[in-house]
């Protein structure tokens, strides 16, 4: 059964940084584009930053410039560094396949809480 783990996730303050882990078991990442997602409470899902097996990122707007996504394939390992957070940046956040359409091939993780205090 493919797995997808995160963790990293936590308290800080307004300003702050944080490194988020995905480790996928079961699965190799390399031929797909995969991703950040965030859900907040009342809110629905949003993919928030993209890597595609060449590296190439995009990032939703409210991130850009504060999140960094890297990927390492050998290790089946994604990372979300976080800098400047902010309190609208809390939310429980997910890894995943990141198709440019449809829906992700892999079944949903557990997340990683990160709440950002102000």
């Amino acid at each position: 059964q493919v797995q997808l783990v995160e963790s990293g996730g936590g308290l800080v303050q307004a300003g702050g940084s944080l490194r988020l882990s995905c480790v996928g078991s079961r699965i190799i990442f390399s031929p797909y584009p995969m991703g950040w997602y965030r859900q907040a409470p009342g809110n629905q899902r949003e993919l928030v930053a993209r890597i595609t097996s060449g590296g190439s990122t995009n990032y939703v707007d409210s991130v850009k410039d504060r999140f960094t996504i890297s990927r390492d394939d050998a290790r089946m390992t994604m990372y979300l560094q976080m800098n400047g957070l902010k309190p609208e940046d809390t939310a429980v956040y997910y890894c995943n396949h990141a198709p440019s359409a449809g829906a992700p091939v892999f079944s949903w993780g557990q997340g990683t809480q990160v709440t950002v205090s102000s």
